[in-house]
């Protein structure tokens, strides 16, 4: 008997082992077990098929162990990472490695695992340190091949010998199960305190010890209005010490009892729906569910707080009494907070949520609760696509428009809403997409019937959309030569708007205190050490910042160039705009939304409560504060430099533009008076600016369509990016040539380029991009994927290009 088995490395074939006696009874697809690679590493590998005949061209080595005799994944989802790796060009091991939460992706390969304990403040550390660091944040564990890549250098082990040493991480070598139940102290009356006489006996005839008849007091309170009471609750109601607690123990009054526990709290399970739709919300619903019974797939295209949350709502009530569990993704790990807390308060505990935030203990135990059936709906981010569903019915994708429902790295490079369609397909689930402004490739199959489409073109409760007034920032007068941030006339609104005690939103899609800083005398601009990028100044921790390596830098007093020390800071982040409103509006409590600011767990959830408390005046955020909030006091939103969203090299600059601008002036009025939206730009005349003016998404979608068919881009065609990354120029330009060379005698007429992207180094790695442009005929796109790859083998196969890291991204 033989195994194909996934195990979690970008191996572009599945591996054959052979299966012991002792083992043949217990193992089938989805089993994880233990095999050995190569001399003496180890790994925890998926079962992905059994078979008889053993491989002609290597040797099997035999299965080490079964590590569970029930499989954590299901034959669907094994076929759903077959797909995703055909698909999307990568290895079925990078898809487990994606899938799976850590713990249950052993291997012997030496791991450096960021220690959660120790937080993100790591000013204590130097330069090395603090790269190191910072990508454990991110990345939570790295190998050491991982590490040597970050610092570009061989000798990492002192570096990480004195991260150790400071707490900031372990090491994780051999192949053990990390994952452990957590258990709580409960605490439990004394069986021979059970009737109420006797209790009443001993509180009657109690001596000495006064603070141990406190706790004891405070433990009946507890256990009355409670019903079971934790070591932890009592000790912090009480006051109690442990010596207090154990002498109770002792005189056997109180027994301590360990228990396993859920690291999650949920609520009790209940559905209740207190609300009734809207006219317009109940015939989107009833069109909703008649479309749903001819189309696997529909787009609800509703206007911005036209109430779409509330349809999915009513949708979900129907799959759960079906007995069907529901799939509710969302772009960002942001949105959750608000979500969730609309979602509880209908379905209390059917509900989970899993996104990358949670530790990987909490993400088994979600896992296992989504597997046995336990949890009915999941809220969640893209990877929330993994879970073994049991009985999936239903995958809505809100938001759908979104980019970031596209994974950029590492591999799979996967899109979530394309992938959820497929995975949907397989399990006999319906999909629903959401967005008030629909990808121009959604909507393009919904008007073509190959998806329903349902309008709710009606915000809920009669609201009209805001007015947008467009500033136009080259009038206005400007003494100093720095870009205007709050123009006088968004000044005033803003003044009107906190008189009549309501909320302002300030959008700029820019982090940071300043994007860069230039010597007055000779122009030049500080630029980070390892990418071809200038550096951002950051207030909050006096540093020049890169954004694409993450590397800090010391401010610069003096120009490199000529030793001048007058420099300038040119543009604004939102570090900077907010410095400026409250000096301007010093009354305001002003506060700011961006990667930087919202670092810990909850700090997010946290900033949104406080807003929607009306605890906050002023919000200043990046793409953040767009992505379908919903705050009833906002009554003015502004778009701070609109000119910086509309002049990008990409052929989606137009519809990201218009997403991004509506969905953000989305959020303004969205209760009971018509909000505005103040949008500042230099090129007033854009013809974007127009249609957003009037909210006429059909309008846009007929111009962009036109352009896309005339230059052969998405939906007309399909599109693989392939991304060149070495460290020496000349090398990564010879070898996208000679890729180039090796593709055109069979896809020359597709092809574009290759050329430089616009910034042609990151991380000390020279960058070269090659577009290929391919008709819509699945056919020759499976047939192209597969040529590429073998094309590549033979451009490695070369000694001077072999060290040279290709990178495809299908429809990029």
């Amino acid at each position: 008997m033989f195994a194909e088995i996934i195990i979690p490395l970008a191996l572009p074939k599945n591996y054959t082992w052979s299966v012991p006696e002792q083992f043949r009874a217990v193992v089938k697809p989805g089993v994880r077990v233990e095999v050995g690679l190569g001399k003496n590493k180890k790994y925890t590998g998926i079962i992905k098929d059994i078979v008889d005949t053993p491989p002609q061209v290597y040797e099997t080595k035999d299965i080490l162990n079964v590590s569970d005799p029930a499989p954590v994944v299901f034959p669907e989802q094994l076929k759903f990472w077959e797909w995703i790796a055909s698909y999307y060009m990568c290895s079925e091991g990078e898809v487990m490695a994606a899938a799976l939460p850590a713990h249950f992706k052993l291997s012997s390969e030496t791991v450096i695992v960021f220690n959660e304990e120790h937080g993100d403040d790591f000013s204590d550390l130097d330069n090395d340190e603090f790269v190191v660091a910072e990508a454990l944040l991110l990345k939570k564990e790295l190998t050491i091949s991982e590490v040597q890549d970050v610092l570009d250098h061989l000798n990492v082990y002192p570096v990480i010998k004195r991260l150790i040493e400071k707490k900031v991480c372990y090491v994780w070598e051999s192949l053990k199960e990390t994952y452990s139940a957590k258990k709580e102290t409960y605490i439990l009356l004394h069986p021979q305190y059970g009737s109420e006489d006797k209790l009443a006996e001993l509180l009657n005839n109690w001596q000495r010890a006064p603070k141990q008849m406190e706790v004891l007091l405070a433990y009946l309170h507890l256990l009355k209005t409670q019903g079971e009471v934790t070591k932890s609750e009592l000790m912090k109601k009480s006051g109690a010490t442990d010596a207090q607690l154990k002498g109770l123990i002792e005189k056997q009054i109180i027994t301590a009892e360990k228990r396993k526990v859920d690291r999650i709290r949920y609520l009790p399970k209940a559905v209740n729906i207190d609300f009734t739709l809207s006219a317009a919300q109940q015939k989107s619903f009833d069109d909703l569910k008649s479309s749903l019974s001819e189309h696997a797939v529909c787009l609800l295209h509703g206007v911005t707080s036209s109430g779409k949350t509330q349809v999915y709502i009513k949708l979900i009530e129907e799959y759960l009494k079906s007995g069907k569990q529901v799939l509710y993704l969302l772009p960002e790990i942001a949105l959750t907070s608000q979500v969730i807390r609309r979602l509880e308060k209908h379905f209390g505990g059917y509900i989970g949520i899993y996104h990358s935030k949670f530790t990987q203990n909490e993400r088994i135990e979600i896992w296992n609760k989504v597997k046995t059936g336990e949890l009915k709906v999941i809220l969640g981010a893209r990877s929330a696509l993994f879970l073994p569903f049991t009985g999936l019915g239903l995958i809505i994708v809100d938001e759908e428009h979104e980019a970031s429902y596209k994974q950029q790295d590492p591999a799979p490079r996967y899109h979530a809403r394309d992938a959820a369609i497929f995975y949907a397909s397989q399990v006999n689930a319906k999909v629903v997409l959401g967005s008030a402004t629909p990808s121009v490739e959604s909507y393009f199959n919904a008007v073509n019937n190959k998806y329903g489409l349902i309008e709710l073109n009606e915000r809920y409760g009669g609201t009209a959309l805001p007015e947008i007034e467009i500033i136009e920032t080259k009038k206005v007068n400007n003494f100093s030569k720095d870009k205007i941030i709050v123009t006088g006339s968004l000044q005033n609104e803003i003044k009107d708007v906190l008189k009549q005690k309501k909320q302002v939103i300030l959008f700029q899609n820019r982090r940071g205190y300043s994007p860069y800083q230039v010597c007055q005398v000779c122009g030049w601009i500080p630029h980070c050490r390892n990418c071809d990028v200038s550096l951002t100044f950051h207030k909050r921790t006096h540093r020049l910042h890169c954004h694409y390596c993450g590397t800090h830098y010391p401010p610069v007093h003096t120009c490199q160039a000529c030793g001048s020390d007058k420099f300038a800071q040119r543009n604004f982040g939102t570090e900077k705009i907010e410095e400026q409103l409250e000096e301007i509006f010093p009354d305001a409590r002003v506060a700011r939304m961006d990667v930087d600011s919202v670092r810990g767990k909850h700090a997010h959830d946290n900033l949104i409560k406080t807003f929607e408390d009306g605890k906050i005046d002023l919000l200043v955020g990046t793409q953040m504060v767009v992505k379908g909030l919903d705050f009833d006091n906002v009554q003015l939103v502004g778009v701070l430099d609109a000119d910086s969203l509309l002049n990008f090299a990409d052929f989606r600059v137009n519809e990201r533009a218009f997403q991004l601008i509506e969905q953000v002036s989305g959020r303004a009025g969205r209760k009971d008076k018509q909000g505005k939206v103040a949008i500042q730009a230099a090129n007033t005349r854009h013809p974007l600016l127009s249609l957003l003016q009037a909210h006429d998404y059909k309008a846009f979608f007929e111009r962009e369509i036109d352009g896309r068919k005339r230059f052969f881009y998405p939906p007309f065609s399909r599109i693989i990016m392939l991304t060149f990354k070495h460290k020496m120029k000349d090398v990564v330009d010879g070898a996208s040539q000679f890729l180039t060379d090796l593709l055109k005698p069979v896809y020359g007429a597709y092809i574009v380029g290759p050329a430089e992207p616009v910034v042609n180094r990151v991380r000390n790695q020279y960058l070269m991009e090659l577009l290929l442009k391919l008709p819509k005929d699945s056919v020759m796109v499976r047939e192209c994927k597969k040529f590429i790859l073998e094309k590549v083998a033979e451009m490695h196969s070369d000694r001077k290009y072999r060290s040279v890291i290709v990178i495809p991204d299908v429809d990029a």
